[in-house]
């Protein structure tokens, strides 16, 4: 009988917690599947008979319109009379005056219902998530972030945390569960079979504590960016069924029963921008960490790297959003278009650089 030495016993050991690492995602993917199929009924059978509201306040601000008093205008050759003066239905904000949609139940008890269970079950399979990422980092010794596997599985975690944290401060975005478990299911499918990594050190480079803070704040705004990308898509669809209605168009049964539920487009457009604008300090703090680490690690702070050049690309997009928003001509569709443009430039930054382009950061492998 031969005695294993400490050595092999560690190796053991970190492939045990691997495997229990790797088993726990795929739990995890189950749980998040039976959330998606909850999700789906939440919108299926929450009732349809209470979604009329954004449909009702265009129509009753276009009655105001036309029942409104004729107005007169003094002008140097007399006085002209304006039979229907021009109604503004826009704020000074750049939003319509319609209330938000009940959500994806559709105010019914029924609905209600499937939307907790899917959020019961969206919670579980976070945390069964979470134990994912911690069994990988134990089996390691070291950050869950020194590949792409990993980095995809912390960042989905990551994601959802955004999203049940945005719950528990009591904001309405349970309208953003399904969309959120979907993107989480294909993240985590593409995780486990196209850039699975198996459990290993990292090069000597790396073992540095800039790699927690570095990586972990990017990973941290990557997540909040991303949810502010999904309300982004979201304030675009609804607006164009709010300006259909503005219009005297109709719009179909499906984007009437799915966009009528969600908060108007000028709460969309609020809920993406804060989170943006909240962010993006940290987005420029991760560049600063990078650069002091790669001073510590190659000599200098900044050396025109593709991943370097990428992550202030994507600084100068958000930066060019958030300017935008803030100038009245640039609210609404155009600020919304950069923001989505400046979230490509992330997800660039990440999928494209790694995979795509050699550079310095190409040491930690797919």
């Amino acid at each position: 009988m031969t005695l294993a030495t400490g050595t092999e016993l560690a190796t053991a050991a970190n492939e045990h917690l691997a495997n229990i690492s790797n088993t726990l995602i795929y739990s995890a993917m189950a749980v998040y599947t039976l959330a998606f199929f909850a999700y789906i009924a939440e919108w299926l059978f929450g009732s349809r008979s209470k979604v009329a509201r954004t449909a009702a306040a265009l129509t009753t601000g276009a009655e105001k319109a036309k029942s409104a008093p004729a107005v007169t205008v003094q002008t140097a050759g007399g006085t002209a009379v304006l039979e229907r003066p021009k109604v503004v239905v826009r704020s000074s904000a750049g939003a319509r005056d319609v209330p938000d949609g009940p959500g994806a139940h559709g105010g019914d008890e029924q609905g209600d219902l499937y939307g907790r269970i899917a959020i019961s079950l969206t919670v579980l399979a976070f945390l069964v998530h979470l134990c994912g990422v911690i069994a990988r980092a134990v089996s390691v010794q070291r950050a869950p972030w020194g590949n792409m596997y990993e980095f995809n599985i912390t960042f989905s975690t990551v994601a959802v945390g955004v999203y049940l944290t945005l719950l528990v401060l009591k904001k309405n975005v349970r309208w953003l569960g399904l969309f959120l478990v979907t993107t989480v299911l294909l993240d985590l499918g593409i995780a486990v079979t196209v850039l699975y990594t198996a459990s290993d050190q990292l090069v000597p480079a790396l073992h540095s504590y800039w790699l927690y803070i570095h990586v972990s704040t990017a990973i941290l705004c990557g997540a909040v960016f991303y949810v502010g990308a999904a309300g982004t898509l979201l304030y675009l669809f609804k607006d164009s069924y709010e300006t259909k209605l503005e219009n005297g168009g109709t719009p179909g049964r499906f984007a009437t029963s799915f966009l009528e539920r969600l908060p108007a487009s000028s709460s969309l457009d609020k809920f993406a921008y804060r989170l943006n604008a909240a962010v993006f300090p940290l987005w420029t703090f991760t560049i600063i960490a990078g650069a002091i680490w790669a001073e510590s690690a190659w000599g200098r702070y900044w050396g025109w790297d593709p991943k370097e050049t990428w992550a202030f690309i994507t600084w100068v997009a958000y930066a060019c959003y958030l300017h935008a928003r803030a100038t009245a001509g640039w609210k609404g569709r155009k600020a919304a278009y950069l923001a989505l443009i400046a979230f490509g430039c992330w997800l660039f930054n990440y999928y494209g650089v790694n995979i795509f382009v050699s550079g310095k950061h190409s040491y930690a492998g797919v």
